[in-house]
């Protein structure tokens, strides 16, 4: 939907079945697989593939997903990892959609670590009540700001726990939207058809619940996201100075052993630093 609207869209297939992927009929195939991406010993430009769709663009999943957890574990700062991947191409899109699979993970950590909003869909059952209710849970325990959308999914009206739920649901929980996505034909056909259901059955009642939960989300998640752009940008300025120079601040490395001077370095006789390094003291520039 975001990017019918000519937003820049990236989906992130973390599921390590690659339904999303193969949804959108593109190669399930990542150079290095998922722990170069983590270890940073490959870009995540180099990754990304291109759609048939305007504006989007995916990350494909596939079977080196299984092991994310564990390849996360290992990384410094782990619940950060995803975010730090994304930040490579953070003003090539608008809207970043990370497809995680279910469960209270390491890579579910991440997921909501890096968002601005976390999207539930709910089968009415009691089930997936209590599902919300963990999300709900985790999210809170967690140090993001991310808030919870949730919305009904794979809806039978013919069905009394369906329609109570349908009525009761968004009342009860806050969390919880008006957005029904009814159990149609339709939805199934996204399968056969490895496309998306507004591509070639935009007027049904699904596509157009699909709409609606995009409008809810994308516009507010938008906002939020040029703001913390236009932080970062203010911040960027200020270090390179007004004229556009880079200010010259000595690395923090360097304090209070010595002074940076044109990539060359003076510290004082006796450093550990200096004994270690490769540059000849003859070479280092004296105040």
């Amino acid at each position: 939907m975001g990017s019918r609207e000519e937003f820049r869209v990236l989906l992130w297939d973390l599921d390590p079945q690659g339904a999303a992927t193969f949804l959108l009929q593109v190669k399930p195939k990542v150079k290095g697989g998922v722990a170069a991406l983590v270890a940073g010993d490959s870009k995540v430009s180099g990754a990304i593939r291109s759609t048939a769709y305007d504006n989007l663009d995916v990350l494909p999943g596939n079977a080196s997903y299984r092991d994310l957890d564990l390849v996360l574990d290992h990384a410094k700062k782990s619940e950060q990892r995803v975010a730090k991947i994304l930040e490579q191409v953070e003003r090539d899109y608008d809207v970043v959609i990370l497809d995680c699979p279910p469960g209270a993970s390491l890579v579910a950590e991440n997921a909501v670590f890096s968002a601005d909003a976390v999207v539930v869909p709910l089968v009415p059952s009691p089930l997936s009540m209590r599902c919300l209710d963990q999300v709900v849970e985790f999210v809170g325990a967690s140090v993001s700001k991310a808030r919870i959308v949730g919305f009904l999914s794979m809806v039978d009206r013919r069905k009394t726990l369906h329609r109570t739920t349908v009525e009761q649901l968004p009342q009860a929980q806050k969390a919880v939207t008006n957005v029904v996505v009814p159990a149609t034909v339709h939805v199934e056909r996204m399968g056969t058809e490895r496309a998306p259901i507004g591509s070639f059955a935009p007027g049904v009642e699904a596509a157009q619940a699909y709409g609606e939960l995009w409008a809810l989300i994308g516009e507010r998640s938008s906002r939020r996201r040029a703001a913390r752009r236009a932080e970062r940008d203010a911040a960027y300025i200020e270090q390179r100075g007004p004229d556009g120079a880079r200010a010259r601040r000595r690395p923090s490395h360097l304090r209070p052993h010595g002074v940076a001077i044109r990539r060359r370095v003076h510290r004082p006789a006796g450093c550990a630093r200096c004994r270690k390094s490769p540059t000849p003291p003859r070479a280092h520039l004296r105040r």
